[in-house]
């Protein structure tokens, strides 16, 4: 079921205020944000404008400085995860998930119980069941919660979010999905459903950009504009949202990693081991992995996924804006 936000009697739905539903005093929270990168720092930025107090958690020390200054409060890791009841995880993989959870000091049991953990990281469904299961032993709400709609929409609180749990786990969870996302996806009462349809969704976007970056590729071949390219072809059938969204940068050569090539090996990765368990073969996927992969060999892999192009143009010894 799609649902917009305040849904869970909390939301941004078309005609109602923010404060329709619940008092200012009870949506205001103690929240921890574990992870300020790209997407986390706006995440985090987006609960600072909703008036909760914030706790900004980071191994680069200056993040949270930066976050600091902000308003934000850089707290010792463990005091904040234990002063708060809920806590935002926005880290890269399901080993850093389970480092932050249950790795050295066990920062999941100095969590108050009832307290709710919201994970959006990019992880198998089965990951996510167990730590929903390993939580749940401690009296702990975990919502399964990947995100989608990248870093500029984190910062606008406008991400559209994928997530399963229990009942309890998106209800003490609102206050912080209300202040970061437009959209709230309620896929069932299961953890594990919203990393399996993030999958979905991460299957798509991957393929659409090293679509995108054949296409450039392909078009420069032909001697035509970029720039033009970028134009017609937003306005015509073949255009995609990843298309529109990150062509620009190669026209522009500006490969400042708003998303980078690195996570693409992961998180197609993780689509194709699925697919493989069930003996699905997903060849267009297959062929996007080995690109990024490919991208990542040639030392791209920090840059921004538009990056990708570069693959396809060295291959045919093509010039880039910006060269190659």
């Amino acid at each position: 079921m799609r649902r917009k936000f305040r849904s869970h009697r909390t939301g941004k739905a078309k005609g109602r205020s923010r404060n329709d539903t619940r008092s200012n005093v009870m949506e205001k929270e103690t929240i921890t944000v574990v992870g300020l990168g790209s997407m986390g720092i706006g995440m985090a930025q987006s609960l600072l404008r909703a008036g909760h107090k914030v706790h900004g958690v980071d191994t680069d020390p200056a993040r949270v400085d930066a976050f600091a200054r902000d308003g934000g409060l850089a707290t010792p890791f463990m005091e904040a995860v234990a002063e708060s009841d809920i806590v935002v995880l926005v880290v890269l993989n399901a080993q850093q998930v389970e480092a932050v959870l249950f790795g050295e000091g066990g920062r999941a049991e100095v969590m108050r119980k009832g307290a709710v953990i919201v994970s959006c990281a990019t992880v198998p469904p089965a990951f996510t069941r167990e730590m929903a299961e390993r939580c749940a032993a401690l009296g702990l709400l975990y919502l399964d919660a990947p995100i989608s709609g990248g870093a500029a929409r984190a910062s606008r609180g406008e991400l559209s979010i994928f997530a399963s749990g229990p009942q309890a786990a998106f209800d003490r969870a609102c206050p912080a999905l209300d202040a970061m996302a437009a959209n709230l996806f309620d896929l069932g009462r299961e953890a594990g459903i919203g990393s399996a349809m993030k999958a979905v969704n991460q299957l798509l976007a991957g393929v659409h950009i090293a679509a995108m970056g054949e296409a450039l590729a392909f078009a420069s071949s032909q001697g035509l504009s970029l720039e033009r390219v970028v134009e017609v072809i937003s306005q015509s059938a073949g255009t995609s949202w990843m298309f529109e969204n990150r062509a620009p940068h190669v026209v522009e050569a500006d490969y400042t990693p708003h998303s980078a090539v690195n996570i693409w090996p992961k998180d197609l990765g993780i689509v194709t081991a699925i697919a493989g368990q069930s003996g699905l073969p997903l060849p267009l996927t297959e062929s996007a992995l080995a690109q990024f992969r490919a991208a990542v060999e040639a030392g791209d892999g920090q840059a921004d996924d538009a990056a990708v192009v570069k693959v396809y143009a060295r291959a045919a010894g093509l010039e880039l804006p910006g060269g190659v």
